[in-house]
């Protein structure tokens, strides 16, 4: 008799590996050079009037710089240094973008990861439901129960709705109650 060994696949640890990519995202910080964080949530906002100054206007004034120095600044970058500053600008544009892009695409497989779970998961509810209501698996209405529970189904009432509620089941009881006959007892066998 041979016994057959079969090969279950090493389960794969996501978080660990979503770790991985976030770190490797941050050594880029390292190596992107000119690699700012900004200090305030509105510190881009500010930045972008003078960053959308075409480059021609600036080339013009590396120009300018460079055959007047009266304009020179001594705290100033230098024309090459603006050249390069420009340079970086360009060649790391579309790298954002990209890095834009995949992020957006990120979002979305993490939606579509979601969205198979949570179809997979709202069937199971059904079926659950289902067979909750027949015999032979009237056992599973206690996980129907937590499932309604977790999935958010169960209103609460608020105190308004409930009392109006008792006092709509409590008229019905009294209707039901008036409109049934009064029981008589059945008279008796004895004799006295």
């Amino acid at each position: 008799m041979s016994v057959e060994i079969t090969d279950t696949p090493t389960p794969i640890n996501h978080a660990e590996a979503a770790q991985q990519r976030v770190l490797e995202l941050r050594r880029w910080r390292e190596v992107i050079p000119h690699f700012v964080m900004p200090e305030s949530t509105d510190e881009t906002r500010r930045l972008s009037a003078a960053a959308s100054v075409s480059p021609e206007f600036i080339e013009l004034t590396n120009v300018a710089v460079t055959n007047q120095p009266e304009l020179a600044r001594n705290q100033g970058p230098t024309a090459a240094e603006v050249r390069d500053l420009v340079s970086y600008a360009d060649a790391y544009d579309p790298l954002a973008d990209e890095l834009e892009a995949s992020a957006h695409f990120l979002r979305h497989s993490v939606k579509a990861a979601r969205n198979i779970a949570g179809s997979e998961a709202l069937t199971r509810y059904s079926l659950a439901q289902r067979l909750a209501k027949q015999r032979k698996t009237a056992h599973l209405a206690t996980y129907v129960a937590d499932m309604r529970r977790a999935l958010g189904r169960v209103r609460k009432l608020s105190p308004e709705a409930a009392a109006k509620k008792a006092a709509e089941r409590a008229a019905k009881a009294t209707d039901k109650a008036a409109k049934t006959p009064p029981i008589v007892p059945a008279p008796s066998d004895t004799v006295q």
